[in-house]
């Protein structure tokens, strides 16, 4: 599978305000009135690591500039000043922009190790905060706008007591419901069907509340994918059904991505999988960076043109962009050689 680099990579780098001045990663994006806009991942600061969400715009999709010099969303306005707000991804759906996001309400100190994970560290925040174990741990919601700049919560889309991220909608609703990916990394053991952290699915009438979700995939290639799988993009939708790329971490905390292929009328039904991945740390940019080494991350994908642009972060420390034929990924999915 040829997936193609662009030359100018990383597209997007940290610096220009002091609230992106150190990373910019793991970015959001969406065509409208063809115009692509991306929404990013940031931080000022490795020690807390607070992260913000800003809104980029680009004619190509390539040179982006920023819409505004300040974020469209903090963790202050969310009502958690000592919090990091994460790992956005945006779809439209009714005339109306809804956006996916992890927060954590307690942002932690990262320092560097170029070992695969990041030392980390608690930092004393007054009032109280950080001071119980949930304050630690990452939930996900969604908030909705019709500019991509003004933003009004919605509601969580997981339990506050567990971990969950990589909460990603369909750009449609399906049989009348919203859908749902999740990644909640407690829904592990006998009970739940999976041994380590794995892909689920979950509807709702109302973005509010959410039936209980059903296991969609799991890790079954040790070689790429023994820690973790979870969701990585928004479902793109073709005639052979909704294509959602994916990563896969392995022992070795090396970030790869792969593909899946869901029924139309019935997303958790898995028509086709890749058994191998179809992308992986390659380049100098891909492989060393500020926090963790080895890292691609695909967190937004539009199509034009027939062209599938896939965003991806790299190293939580800068945006890449890959494109590859859509038809061509879709046929090789159905058709991975053996």
């Amino acid at each position: 599978m040829k997936i193609t680099r662009h030359p100018n990579n990383p597209i997007v780098v940290p610096g220009d305000y002091e609230w992106r001045k150190v990373t910019v990663f793991n970015p959001a994006v969406i065509i409208d009135n063809d115009k692509f806009y991306m929404i990013e991942r940031t931080a000022g600061s490795l020690t807390p690591c607070k992260n913000f969400l800003g809104l980029l715009e680009s004619e190509d999709g390539v040179n982006f500039t920023h819409v505004k010099d300040e974020p469209v969303l903090t963790p202050d306005e969310l009502g958690f000043p000592y919090g990091s707000v994460q790992d956005p991804r945006v779809v439209k759906i009714d005339g109306t922009f809804y956006m996916n996001y992890a927060l954590r309400p307690c942002a932690m100190n990262y320092y560097p190790t170029n070992r695969g994970v990041p030392e980390r560290s608690f930092p004393s925040y007054p009032d109280g905060w950080g001071e119980q174990e949930v304050h630690w741990r990452t939930r996900s919601s969604i908030v909705k706008s019709t500019n991509l700049i003004d933003w009004e919560f919605v509601a969580d889309t997981t339990p506050l007591e567990i971990n969950d991220r990589d909460n990603i909608l369909f750009p449609e609703k399906i049989n009348g419901k919203f859908v749902l990916l999740r990644r909640p990394e407690e829904y592990i053991g006998e009970e739940y069907g999976t041994e380590k952290a794995a892909m689920w699915i979950t509807y709702s009438e109302d973005l509010i509340h959410w039936e209980e979700p059903k296991l969609l995939a799991k890790g079954e290639n040790p070689a790429w994918e023994s820690r973790k799988i979870g969701g990585s993009t928004p479902p793109i939708k073709t005639d052979k059904g909704w294509l959602v790329l994916y990563h896969g971490v392995d022992d070795e905390i090396v970030y790869r991505m792969g593909a899946l292929l869901l029924d139309l009328n019935n997303p958790e039904k898995v028509i086709a999988r890749t058994k191998n991945f179809i992308m992986e740390p390659e380049t100098y940019y891909e492989k060393f960076g500020y926090q963790i080494p080895n890292v691609i991350f695909p967190t937004g994908n539009v199509v034009k043109d027939g062209l599938l642009y896939i965003y991806y972060g790299v190293t939580d420390t800068a945006i890449a962009l890959a494109t590859v034929p859509l038809d061509e990924l879709v046929d090789y999915i159905l058709n991975e050689p053996q």
